[in-house]
């Protein structure tokens, strides 16, 4: 069993009740299933259906875009690299960029079609480039749904297109908008509007955003939709005011003018009813502990991320408190390292947020020289006191 150390960190902050989300009836009154979540904490603030398993259309691309992202971050592609174009990538029907067998297109342009035309053609080019076959990286789909914890999740093809035996739910697609906004280059693609690709060419293709509410809804900036038959009309949300950003996940609407509003509407919900408190902004030292055997005698521990807690607005305010979990230590330590987390509990025990934790400093093991004056040291102040 791995050990950790936990360390008790004198914080005692005054916030609001752990929210309880409450349904309310005139919130999708059309869809099969959606839901409203705070995407720093986690928090679920209104749900309907939130595990039945439906079609997802388009929706299902997100996932492919986590590994497009992480692509990206690994260094495996890059944005500036040209993608050649197979004859089964320019063969998909459906939305599409109208990309060409034989034709190359920028990585950044082929995620710039994805994500605002939701374009076939173009997921399933990246899907060959990144994985050898649209097959390999389905696979590749269905293994990150279970990295995620996902149990209620299966693709098929990675375009959305209607298939047996591809589907999710409202909650599993809340995890997953929640998972690719951690990658927050997304946003430099899904928060425009219209724009071109092969601009200047006899081929040049005007975009729109399918999702009209980055245009028509203030902080909306992301992320996805879809439509097929089985699927109906869907829709991940994603908009940020003053510092939190909330996630709506509608499915299963009647039609594209109704699945707007309604998903508008989810969102007004969590913007007039709730706010986000911030604990510990990310950076800001949080204590420092002792490392034996280091170069230095302590070092301080930060956050890699905000520590926040969701209140209703108006509500009493409540203690809560936190505490730093360590992994076991091995020198060296380099500034960055994750060494642990910080867990934050109302005095019920309840957990309402956990992030990782990490060092300012690069920590290194000491010479043995130096050791031994320390323990010396140790010995004479025991012998003396």
């Amino acid at each position: 069993m791995k050990k950790v150390i936990i360390v008790s960190l004198l914080l005692t902050i005054f916030f609001s009740n752990i929210i309880t989300p409450k349904a309310d009836s005139e919130l999708l009154k059309n869809a099969k299933s959606g839901l409203l979540m705070e995407a720093s904490t986690g928090t679920i603030i209104y749900e309907k259906n939130i595990h039945e398993k439906v079609s997802v259309a388009s929706m299902t691309k997100m996932v492919g875009m986590i590994l497009i992202m992480e692509a990206l971050e690994n260094g495996n592609i890059k944005l500036d690299e040209k993608v050649k174009v197979s004859k089964n990538a320019a063969s998909m029907g459906g939305s599409q960029i109208w990309l060409s067998e034989g034709e190359e297109m920028l990585v950044s342009d082929l995620i710039k079609g994805i994500m605002m035309a939701s374009a076939n053609d173009g997921i399933v080019a990246m899907a060959e480039r990144i994985s050898g076959t649209e097959e390999e990286f389905v696979k590749k789909m269905n293994e990150k749904v279970k990295e995620l914890g996902l149990k209620n999740t299966h693709f098929q093809n990675p375009t959305g297109l209607d298939e047996d035996n591809h589907y999710s739910t409202a909650y599993d697609m809340g995890i997953i908008a929640r998972e690719l906004i951690k990658h927050e280059e997304i946003f430099n693609y899904t928060k425009i509007y219209e724009d071109y690709l092969r601009k200047g060419t006899d081929k040049e293709y005007w975009l729109v955003n399918t999702n009209k509410l980055v245009r028509t809804y203030e902080g909306a900036d992301g992320l996805k939709t879809g439509m097929t038959d089985n699927a109906k009309y869907c829709m991940a949300v994603t908009a940020k005011r003053n510092n939190m950003r909330l996630i709506a996940i509608v499915l299963g609407e009647v039609d594209g003018k109704t699945r707007n509003s309604e998903t508008a509407s989810l969102l007004d919900y969590g913007f007039n009813l709730y706010e986000l408190k911030t604990i510990k902004k990310k950076g800001e030292i949080l204590g420092n502990i002792k490392i034996d055997k280091a170069n230095i005698e302590s070092i301080d521990i930060v956050a890699t991320k905000d520590v926040t807690v969701l209140k209703k607005q108006g509500e009493s305010q409540k203690e809560y408190k936190s505490n730093i979990i360590l992994n076991t230590l091995k020198l060296p330590i380099k500034k960055g390292d994750v060494i642990g987390k910080l867990v934050v509990k109302d005095d019920l025990g309840n957990q309402i947020d956990e992030v990782s934790i990490t060092t300012l400093q690069n920590i290194k093991k000491d010479n043995f020289f130096n050791i031994f004056l320390k323990n010396l040291k140790s010995m004479i102040k025991g012998e003396l006191f």
